[in-house]
């Protein structure tokens, strides 16, 4: 991860981001889950996190073997993975709708083709993790209406990809941010990212963390 990114689409406002059309018809009850990859995955952790209903925010790896599922090898950008976060939630007081809202708002720039910024391979492209059909039809609906409403001035490239298995990530990778505040690399990227869900997302914060 390099220390320093700029991130195009931080810049647009939540007003351009319509709320999705197509909604899951079965949320679920309980623990629901939810992997997506928005480059660095120290940074998508980071807003996740924040928001309430969020019950536990891993980083890891999916997309690839089990034996290549470590740092060294998935930073080559030859092992197939992406880096990633598995997201468990409570579908009653935050929806699955919601978080691909600010997934696609906050989390990161859908339309940088396998890199974030100045982060660059397959290791970094933006993808949906879906866990079954329903959840692959609401994104693919999703972006469709993103494209549409041209939200974004260059086309989305995020990939829709079955979860087949997740590796969480090495233990000095979770939590990072919140352990490493002062990093550079999380002052120059997950920092702008959390105050952006700060000022657009406020009503969707844990209660500890609103003003």
């Amino acid at each position: 991860m390099t220390t320093s990114c700029s991130i195009p689409g931080m810049n647009v406002p939540r007003s351009r981001f319509p709320d999705p059309q197509q909604r899951l018809a079965d949320p679920g009850t309980g623990e629901q889950r939810l992997a997506l990859a928005g480059g660095c995955f120290w940074c998508v952790e980071a807003v996740f996190v924040a928001m309430d209903g969020v019950l536990s925010v891993t980083s890891g790896y999916t997309g690839g073997d089990a034996d290549t599922a470590n740092y060294t090898a998935v930073c080559t950008g030859q092992t197939g993975h992406a880096e990633a976060v598995d997201i468990r939630y409570d579908p009653e007081r935050v929806s699955f709708e919601d978080l691909l809202k600010v997934f696609f708002s906050v989390a990161h720039d859908p339309t940088q083709l396998n890199r974030q910024g100045h982060d660059q391979g397959t290791q970094y492209r933006s993808a949906v993790f879906y866990a079954d059909e329903a959840q692959k039809q609401v994104v693919a609906a999703y972006i469709e209406q993103l494209q549409a409403a041209d939200v974004y001035p260059e086309p989305i490239v995020t990939t829709l990809e079955p979860l087949a298995t997740f590796h969480p990530a090495e233990d000095y990778h979770q939590d990072y941010a919140a352990r490493n505040p002062h990093q550079p690399y999380i002052m120059a990227v997950a920092g702008p990212k959390v105050e952006k869900l700060r000022q657009n997302y406020g009503d969707r914060l844990k209660p500890d963390l609103q003003d």
